[in-house]
């Protein structure tokens, strides 16, 4: 992804033969009943006029365990609308794996993730479908503007992509979430990954493919709030960090040695006091905040080592990712 990108000429435009090409809007829910008709209204204004180009729209809601009316209103949608093809999950197993839901079964020649809360403007939609046609495989959607966004997320999430894009091999570009579009060779090779606890940004930028940029504005929700508390968002950027790098691990053995070092040296200071000074009287002041000291650090590393046994013992059981209890509409 932090590949310099080609140019439009070197590129291999989709054939026009004729075809209609398809692009299915993958749209995960959860508890967003009010939302689901603006969001329609929004879209549909802005795709509709792209049929006369020769793509058609489809529409993919994954409803992710909705305790309210979401899914009432979703059938009810789908009831008027021929395009709209509703996943309803079994329980809420989260954002990450309601995406994974709607790709698994997207058999369109591209997807669009996006979110119902309209802060990703469906009206970059033909944008994304133009770099598309030029010949780009994946086509990210980047926020130029957060000011919607509070200042404690804001500098949360620039944060993380700082961090993020330190120590881990593969770069995720910043202010690129999953609003995007990738071709349907990227959605087969999002279906060979297997894992279990899946960061998708990062599976995104992992497998790769040619790429293009598209900035926008990044707008205020429209109804609701944000499923994503502090805590959640926190153990997102975790879930990113240890998909992705195992610098964390690596980190203590220098930490350790270090520390290992600092410890010779000042026992040799102390020694050295000792012969020439003779034996004090130590306080018990240095000695708390060394065992407070290094007990803080042996537990740091033990809870880094659990983050990782962790995502562990979730691959070995080998659990599905979702489980679908019924699927509903579509042409």
């Amino acid at each position: 992804m932090n590949a310099p990108f080609l140019h439009v000429e070197q590129l291999r435009p989709l054939p026009l033969d004729g075809r209609i090409l398809t692009v299915a809007l993958i749209v995960p829910v959860h508890n967003e009943k009010d939302a689901i008709e603006p969001f329609l209204q929004t879209v549909r204004a802005c795709v509709d006029s792209l049929a006369s180009n020769g793509v058609a729209f489809e529409f993919v809601f994954v409803n992710d365990g909705s305790q309210d009316a979401t899914l009432a209103h979703l059938l009810d949608a789908a009831q008027k609308d021929m395009r709209i093809r509703v996943i309803d999950l079994s329980r809420n197993f989260g954002k990450e794996a309601a995406l994974t839901a709607g790709l698994d079964a997207c058999d369109a020649d591209a997807a669009i993730p996006i979110d119902v809360d309209l802060q990703d403007p469906p009206a970059i939609i033909p944008q994304l479908v133009e770099k598309w046609r030029e010949g780009y495989e994946v086509v990210v959607a980047r926020r130029v503007d957060r000011s919607s966004d509070s200042f404690l997320k804001y500098s949360s999430a620039s944060l993380f992509y700082r961090i993020h894009n330190w120590i881990a091999q593969q770069k995720i570009p910043q202010d690129v979430g999953d609003f995007r579009l990738i071709d349907r060779q990227v959605i087969e090779a999002l279906k060979t990954l297997p894992e279990r606890r899946r960061f998708m940004k990062g599976l995104f930028a992992w497998v790769g493919f040619r790429t293009a940029t598209v900035d926008y504005v990044r707008k205020p929700r429209t109804t609701g709030s944000t499923k994503f508390s502090g805590w959640k968002l926190w153990n997102f950027a975790l879930e990113g960090i240890t998909s992705f790098s195992t610098a964390p691990l690596e980190i203590w053995t220098y930490i350790g040695a270090m520390i290992s070092i600092f410890s010779f040296l000042y026992g040799l200071l102390i020694v050295a006091k000792t012969l020439f000074f003779g034996i004090d009287v130590p306080g018990y002041a240095s000695l708390l905040v060394s065992i407070l000291f290094l007990g803080g650090i042996q537990l740091l590393g033990i809870g880094i080592l659990g983050q990782y046994l962790g995502r562990v013992y979730v691959e070995i059981k080998q659990r599905p990712n979702y489980i679908v209890r019924r699927t509903f509409g579509g042409e």
